[in-house]
């Protein structure tokens, strides 16, 4: 008999099973992580009774600063709304009008100045596309802000590597330091969950 492992849900896990809330340092640990959006398998997701994604723009989606989406990237999004998931981009920009733009091409709902890891912005998000935190889930790139702000919602929370290395400096010098050192003390802890062997 297996026994019972301390290890975070994974995208196995019964839809209906009940979860603990996260505490502590594992607020900033992501549910599972993948080296691109794409690698998120869409059916995985339904079989978690997930409804909704909330998607980080910059560095997840998009290049920082920029609009265009790779094709690759665009496919991905559609599979997403084939399988019936709603998207809802949810982003700390203040006066930029490009992530309005960006859903509006995506056809989905865009929540600005939502100041993650702030509950606020979520909660807009969650309105949007009208699910529970228990049926969403959160992607980003960054862990004191998307994955902080999910795991606090009580959303499934999915950190993507950032798809470059340009970035805000406040993020690249200030947030990234301590959150490689986090990201290898819960992947030495077996805390970590990634597509492979899911």
């Amino acid at each position: 008999m297996t026994p019972k492992s301390s290890k975070p849900e994974t995208m196995h896990l019964n839809k209906n099973q009940k979860t603990l809330p996260k505490r502590g340092l594992r607020l900033l640990c992501p549910d599972l992580m993948v080296e691109s959006v794409t690698q998120i398998n869409p059916q995985l997701l339904l079989k978690r009774g997930i409804k909704g994604v909330i998607l980080d723009l910059d560095n997840t989606l998009v290049l920082w600063h920029r609009e265009d989406i790779t094709e690759e990237t665009l496919q991905w999004l559609e599979t997403l709304k084939s399988a019936g998931l709603k998207l809802c981009i949810l982003s700390n920009s203040i006066w930029s009008l490009r992530s309005e733009r960006i859903a509006e091409r995506l056809q989905c709902p865009n929540v600005r100045q939502a100041k993650k890891p702030s509950r606020g912005g979520f909660l807009r998000a969650l309105k949007a596309i009208d699910t529970t935190p228990q049926a969403t889930a959160m992607v980003g790139d960054q862990m004191f802000t998307d994955i902080l702000g999910g795991n606090r919602m009580g959303i499934y929370t999915i950190m993507a590597a950032p798809i470059h290395p340009k970035e805000f400096a406040y993020t690249r010098y200030i947030s990234r330091p301590p959150e490689r050192l986090l990201l290898r003390h819960f992947r030495r802890n077996g805390q970590i969950k990634h597509p492979k062997g899911e």
